[in-house]
């Protein structure tokens, strides 16, 4: 007898969709059953990326979202409930890095990180868990109460990187804000966990393997290799569904063992 997730009936919002693990945690997702809402600046990779998952059966949905405006996460979040349903499901992707030394940080390289990372991640958060919230008090309609935040920071959350010193920080802060809101927020069934992934290989660092400096890191790794965005959707959909319910708060590392070494 085999094991399955399913999300039929499930709404789910991915931010930072339009690539990389944004774009599989959408196709991961949509293929476990839930309607998936794709959100992100870029629209019309957006659209491409919703042909894709129709092409296969899949249910999806695109809005504009630029995670640094306040009003445009608000409008997001509405256009999003008010043409698919309630959201059931936020993965919380949206993210940015610069590579610096700290001493070469400046004021926008700072506030370019933690106004994504940071600011953008907790009220894209805030603003769907409010909502979550009224459901799960009657306060608004919808048949599903709780819900389920995922939250995507990096094992640079948990241990200082070289030269990407400001990222780590800000994930630090994502590490810390999952675990806030799911003190708040757990008597009221919305779970918020975090997922700290390694190295992974995407289109927009796949060139940066091949070099020289990508291959010594890659030869520190514990086994020598990278990860694929594949490797984490068994954890995403687990924390995506009901199975999770036990689980809150919980910062879980898809790293490979390199947070160990």
């Amino acid at each position: 007898m085999a094991y399955e997730i399913d999300l039929s009936g499930r709404i789910a919002l991915v931010t930072g969709a339009s690539s990389g693990l944004g774009a599989q945690f959408a196709r991961t997702l949509a293929r476990a059953g839930a309607a998936v809402v794709l959100a992100s600046r870029r629209v019309e990779r957006l659209k491409e990326l919703r042909a894709e998952i129709e092409s296969e059966g899949g249910d999806a949905h695109v809005v504009t979202l630029d995670v640094t405006e306040l009003g445009s996460i608000r409008s997001a979040v509405a256009h999003a409930e008010t043409e698919v349903g309630s959201i059931d499901i936020l993965v919380n992707n949206s993210g940015v890095s610069t590579t610096s030394r700290i001493q070469d940080v400046t004021e926008d390289d700072f506030d370019f990180i933690f106004d994504t990372n940071v600011r953008g991640a907790f009220f894209m958060a805030q603003e769907v868990g409010k909502r979550m919230l009224a459901r799960a008090k009657g306060a608004a309609p919808g048949n599903y109460t709780g819900g389920r935040i995922i939250n995507i920071a990096s094992v640079g959350g948990l241990r200082v990187l070289p030269q990407i010193g400001a990222y780590c920080m800000s994930k630090a802060a994502v590490v810390h804000m999952t675990r806030a809101m799911a003190l708040e927020w757990g008597r009221f069934g919305i779970n918020v966990n975090a997922i700290c992934p390694g190295y992974i290989d995407t289109e927009i660092n796949h060139h940066h393997w091949e070099t020289e400096q990508g291959q010594r890191l890659i030869q520190m790794m514990p086994r020598k290799r990278v990860g694929q965005p594949k490797d984490l959707d068994a954890l995403l959909v687990m924390l995506a569904s009901d199975q999770s319910h036990f689980v809150n708060g919980a910062i879980l590392s898809a790293d490979d063992g390199f947070g160990l070494s």
